[in-house]
């Protein structure tokens, strides 16, 4: 059974700068069919649904993108689709959907999710969703961790108390930690009671506006400033308050801070931030040279690879573990191992001004 209180926010305002050539400020990530028939957002949403329902989720992009996410997503009313009018990191964004559900539905109990991650099994990650919901009504802020299937430096860490086994039931949350180091890295996994942060969070929309209001008091005020959504001076005052806010995370803003914060332990879901090319590479079928191809390519002494290249022939010869994605005006071809890196080719591009690349 859904709750009427219950409402999902999904984040949808990252360019997305490493999956260039395909990912541009139009087409961010977030919108391409990276894995599967669906967008990621498409897909974000279908796996929502069965736990809250198209009419209470609500998402929060850019001024690129809105226009396309409209299109792909025409089950979600469209005044719920907004577009920031800049970008401030996910502190004062949450707060802004918070403000808007807050004067909507004051019982109001928020998921927030990432639009662009996989999650390979939708079901046990449903369960999991409603756990959450549940607790967070109870007044807790929550939090969901994965845990880690190796070393990985680019994520923050989420501690929990020595022995913590995967489950649905909520955890005390020892410490957040930053992004480590691989040794480090190597050590958390090897403990066993630390897990990734999957930036999925749960909480009362009161209770996350009461925890801006203790750690993140100009945002908030800010915030408060704002008329009801359905005001008609709303928009124009969410123009000329939002930029103001201060540029921050919601990990840095309230839960490094706060005193209420639970965390999951989640059993095994399929999850998957899609965070480079390579990461597409290792969730898409493979040949038995460790191949991921187009539908039509001519592979010849080669393994490891990974090919976008649509409308075209792509042949390979003598080449091991590239990532070649070609479009009508660019064409990447990286080193599998440096895939994380592609977004270097965005600050390039930005700095000699090829705004038709961008």
């Amino acid at each position: 059974m859904k709750d009427e209180h219950s409402y999902g926010l999904i984040l949808a305002g990252g360019r997305g700068t490493r999956f260039w050539p395909r990912s541009r400020r139009r087409s961010s990530k977030q919108v391409l069919q990276v894995v599967g028939e669906r967008s990621l957002i498409q897909a974000t949403v279908d796996r929502l649904t069965p736990v809250i329902p198209p009419e209470r989720l609500w998402i929060l992009t850019n001024s690129h993108l809105r226009e396309e996410i409209v299109r792909q997503l025409p089950e979600i009313p469209a005044d719920q689709i907004l577009a920031e009018p800049a970008q401030r990191n996910t502190a004062p964004a949450i707060g802004l959907a918070a403000h808007i559900l807050h004067s909507l539905d004051p019982e109001s109990v928020m998921g927030v999710f990432p639009a662009d991650h996989v999650i390979g099994r939708p079901a046990r990650f449903r369960q999991l969703v409603r756990a959450a919901l549940r607790c967070g009504r109870r007044g807790e802020v929550v939090v969901l961790g994965i845990a880690p299937r190796w070393s990985e430096t680019g994520y923050g860490y989420i501690e929990f108390p020595r022995g913590t086994t995967a489950g649905r039931q909520p955890v005390a949350v020892r410490r957040f930690r930053e992004k480590p180091d691989a040794a480090t890295a190597r050590r958390y996994v090897r403990a066993g009671n630390y897990y990734w942060n999957a930036g999925m969070f749960f909480w009362r929309t009161s209770v996350l506006l009461e925890e801006l209001r203790r750690h993140l008091s100009r945002t908030a005020t800010l915030l408060a400033s704002l008329p009801p959504f359905r005001h008609r001076d709303f928009a124009a005052r969410v123009r000329q308050v939002f930029p103001r806010c201060e540029n921050i995370s919601i990990d840095y803003a309230v839960l490094e801070k706060s005193d209420r914060v639970v965390g999951i332990p989640c059993e095994e879901i399929g999850w998957n931030d899609v965070g480079s090319w390579n990461a597409v590479y290792e969730l898409l079928p493979q040949d038995r040279h460790g191949n991921v191809l187009g539908r039509e390519a001519i592979c010849e002494d080669s393994r490891g690879n990974y090919v976008d290249a649509r409308g075209k022939l792509v042949a390979l010869l003598g080449v091991e573990n590239l990532v070649v994605v070609d479009t009508p005006d660019a064409l990447l071809i990286a080193a599998r191992d440096r895939a994380q890196q592609v977004g270097q080719i965005v600050k390039i591009l930005e700095q000699r001004k090829r705004e038709d690349l961008l």
